[in-house]
């Protein structure tokens, strides 16, 4: 009998909401994973991917990563890990360098013995390069009872899955009794019928997303005669969710009402806004929030989307004059990216600095060329708005002749958060499944190959997206046809 805490998608260095000290809590609910694995005295911790949120963290980071690794070698607890895509890297991947330094080993088609299980890893694979994956394992060694694989991607039969894990399983020479998965946040549990293999994700150790609200965790499995699989949960930093519907007449004011009924004392604050009533401003319920000691606060309208449906046309709107007088400037687009930055209405006064200061570090580190070329001129041209009765309008001049632009000059807001999707029933202990997918996708199992193939940073590069999300689709690269990519092409 062999016990393994599978975990995943610990996204060390993510600097969630731009908050150093998010960034610090998800290095936190890493070590504390490491703690309850020491404690446990399990036989191994098997990591299903995103164990970094950037294939190029942070000094800091590396070093944070280090040291908890660095303990559970310390206590006699391996670790053995695969590659997700937010840290997959061209070439040798962070696992290689770790395990160099004798604190972790990276899994593949050469399985890793511990107890009497054989485990394997495969490592992320664009969806793009699947159909010519050959799932090429090696035998398992003679003191194996039992085989497992553990893999990062979203898998059928889950919700939104677009990795057949049947084909997988049928395909192997290695008979696995479960396959334990990272990318989807939600931790839940499934089992295939016609081979009776256990699918299961451990779900993410922070919330990565307002989306996800139930408590975080891991799993603890035990590969025996059955497989058993269950749940363990972190303590995390707190979210305050608060869910606001206004009815007819009411807005902020309302929002704010609702707010103070809440301890938000160090906590993440979501403000979600639904229903018939006004406009709210994000700004001042933000403000609100953080002046009563939240880490964070974050306000998302649900009727945005439904409100852009209609067009309302008046006339001499001065946000349209701005937004007019920009263009004409000529900015680059790195320079509108800072310019909305600092004028929209969706940043909180005290967020503006550490906003505008991770907006630079995002554009210094954008390998684009382009977001520093000036606009193109628009010298002569004019806007055109539509009304509601399908009537062209254009610009009405004014006295001094300077344009007056119908419009209500209304910013476009950003997309809602995700709803949490939907959920699976629990089975064999395990815990009902509970929050929603974060962020993800990465290379492929196996080693790093040296024959010149492209590596993973070539084929990847989605997030992860929550259970109601989808994941990002990589271009195809141009392949023989009648070439076959092993599982070691992608690593």
């Amino acid at each position: 009998m062999t016990q393994l805490l599978h975990t995943g998608d610990t996204h060390i260095g993510y600097r969630q909401y731009h908050s150093p000290v998010r960034r610090e809590d998800f290095l936190a609910a890493f070590q504390q994973v490491a703690t309850d694995a020491i404690e446990a005295d399990v036989d191994a911790v098997v990591h299903a991917g995103d164990l970094f949120d950037d294939r190029q963290p942070a000094l800091t980071d590396v070093m944070g990563a280090l040291s908890v690794l660095r303990t559970l070698a310390d206590a006699g607890v391996p670790f053995y890990g695969v590659v997700g895509n937010h840290e997959s890297k061209r070439n040798s991947q962070w696992l290689d360098l770790f395990e160099r330094l004798g604190v972790a080993t990276r899994l593949g088609s050469e399985p890793v013995l511990v107890g009497d299980t054989a485990v394997y890893g495969l490592d992320f694979v664009p969806r793009s390069q699947r159909e010519r994956l050959s799932y090429e394992f090696d035998a398992p060694p003679p003191a194996a009872e039992h085989a497992v694989l553990v893999s990062h991607g979203l898998f059928e039969p889950f919700d939104h899955g677009d990795w057949d894990s049947r084909r997988l399983v049928s395909e192997s020479p290695v008979a696995f009794e479960a396959l334990l998965l990272g990318d989807d946040h939600t931790p839940q549990t499934r089992r295939l019928e016609e081979s009776g293999v256990w699918l299961t994700y451990c779900g993410s150790t922070e919330r990565a997303s307002a989306s996800e609200r139930d408590d975080r965790g891991y799993n603890l499995v035990t590969v025996g005669d059955e497989i058993d699989i269950r749940r363990r949960g972190l303590d995390t930093r707190e979210f305050v969710f608060v869910d606001v519907e206004l009815a007819p007449g009411e807005g902020t004011g309302r929002a704010l009402d609702r707010l103070r009924e809440y301890d938000l004392d160090d906590a993440v604050v979501i403000v979600t806004v639904t229903g018939d009533g006004e406009r709210v401003t994000p700004a001042e319920i933000e403000t609100e929030a953080t002046d009563r000691g939240a880490l964070v606060a974050r306000v998302n309208d649900r009727r945005d989307r439904e409100e852009e449906a209609g067009v309302d046309v008046s006339f001499a709107s001065p946000d349209r004059a701005v937004e007019r007088r920009i263009r004409d400037l000529g900015l680059s687009p790195a320079a509108q990216r800072l310019d909305e930055t600092v004028r929209t209405d969706d940043v909180a006064a005290s967020n503006v600095a550490d906003t505008v200061e991770e907006r630079v570090r995002d554009i210094a580190d954008d390998p684009d060329p382009d977001l520093f070329e000036p606009a193109p001129d628009t010298t002569g041209e004019t806007d055109e708005v539509t009304t509601e009765a399908g009537e062209t309008v254009a610009p009405e001049t004014g006295e001094d002749g300077e344009t007056v632009v119908a419009g209500d000059g209304a910013t476009e807001p950003d997309a809602p958060d995700s709803e949490t999707g939907t959920t699976d029933e629990a089975t064999n202990g395990t815990t009902p499944p509970d929050g929603a997918a974060g962020e993800t996708g990465a290379p492929s199992g196996g080693r790093p190959g040296t024959d010149g193939r492209p590596g993973a940073d070539e084929q990847s590069g989605g997030d992860s997206k929550t259970a109601s999300g989808e994941s990002g689709d990589e271009p195809d690269e141009k392949q023989p046809d009648d070439s076959q990519v092993t599982i070691g092409d992608f690593s």
